[in-house]
């Protein structure tokens, strides 16, 4: 659209150019636009330049316009308004109100209450290049060597997505340095074929189930 939009000025100004005779003030001979003496050229040579200043205005305010259309087709905002959320915040809020009711595998207590999973370690991040949302889940167990950090990785997993209404891409991390073996836990949590082959074992499936479960 730019390029049509200065090909078609640069050719009105080419018409004005070459083929406008003025005549000067004085009553004296006419000249062409092209012309290099007289006010006949002076004339010519400011109505140009204002022809040049329009059309740089021009391209300037369409090119802004483009963007701002890009902003809004493609925004993060707009993209959390379709899925039904005024702002990230909103969904941050809405991810944590399912998480706090994990109950732990060992404890007569949520997950909340052991502050392994907290509001701020929820994070809304860009989306993907084919516009769907990505969060990022941040965990805390409760020991270096909790043994349970896996299934509670997992219960986090299943229960946002069983939760939410839409797609979305979920990273689930333990808190850096909370573990000892963090590195291989968070592949293991983020890994789709080791989470699918885990919900299929039915004791580890249970465990989930009575973990994530709604309270009656």
């Amino acid at each position: 659209m730019l390029s049509y939009i200065k090909r078609k000025l640069s050719e009105s100004d080419g018409g004005v150019n070459s083929g406008t005779t003025v005549t000067s003030s004085c009553g004296g001979n006419s000249g062409s636009g092209s012309g290099t003496g007289g006010t006949g050229g002076a004339s010519s040579g400011i109505s140009t330049s204002g022809r040049s200043n329009n059309a740089d205005e021009l391209v300037r305010k369409t090119s802004q316009m483009s963007m701002d259309e890009e902003a809004i087709a493609f925004g993060e905002d707009a993209l959390l308004h379709e899925l039904g959320y005024r702002n990230a915040t909103d969904l941050q809020e809405t991810i944590y109100d399912l998480l706090r009711s994990i109950r732990d595998p060992e404890k007569p207590c949520t997950l909340e209450d052991l502050n392994v999973i907290y509001e701020d370690g929820i994070f809304v991040m860009p989306p993907t290049r084919s516009n769907v949302s990505v969060v990022r889940i941040e965990f805390n167990p409760t020991v270096p060597h909790c043994s349970l950090a896996t299934l509670i990785g997992l219960c986090i997993r299943v229960k946002v997505e069983r939760g939410l209404p839409h797609n979305i891409k979920l990273d689930i991390y333990i808190k850096k340095g909370a573990h000892q073996t963090e590195e291989e836990i968070n592949k293991q949590i983020n890994d789709k074929e080791r989470i699918a082959a885990a919900m299929e074992n039915p004791n580890l499936r249970e465990l989930v189930e009575n973990c994530i479960k709604d309270e009656e």
